[in-house]
């Protein structure tokens, strides 16, 4: 780890701590050269494996962005936006994955987009799922009233 103000290569850790329920470890540091305290945050890298077989690392704008414009002239917030990419995000994590297929990414969208806004997510899901047809729409339509009428009865 260089210094960020010596640039020094040759620092050492005060303390680490558990930080993010358990997602990084913070650690605090001190440069021998400057004598100067600073903090590091390390956190798991999470990388999206794409279908063109290239990786590159989780970017939870980049999912949210889609989600966007689903979203567009519906009742959902920036913050709505913000909690679902970090839902996501917590999920990818917590199933443990080395590299997140981008495919897992989209599946991983559905669910909470679902619970936020139907509408979006009709309109997310026919874009990933590629609806052909009416009936495509029909058919998802027919598994909300479904899944709402169970969640009311059960």
């Amino acid at each position: 780890m260089h210094c960020p103000y010596c640039r020094s290569t040759d620092t050492r850790v005060l303390d680490s701590r558990v930080a993010d329920d358990g997602g990084a470890i913070r650690r605090r540091r001190t440069c021998p050269s400057c004598e100067k305290r600073f903090t590091t945050v390390e956190q798991m890298q999470l990388t999206v494996l794409k279908r063109s077989g290239a990786t590159e690392p989780f970017n939870r704008e980049k999912a949210v962005s889609g989600v966007r414009k689903a979203c567009k002239g519906r009742p959902v917030s920036e913050d709505d936006l913000a909690c679902l990419g970090q839902t996501v995000e917590d999920v990818l994590r917590s199933e443990g994955w080395a590299e997140v297929p981008a495919n897992e990414v989209g599946l991983a969208i559905l669910g909470p987009l679902r619970e936020l806004d139907e509408v979006a997510y009709l309109r997310f899901a026919s874009v990933y799922r590629a609806f052909e047809s009416a009936e495509d729409f029909e058919s998802e339509i027919a598994s909300l009233r479904m899944e709402r009428v169970s969640s009311t009865t059960g």
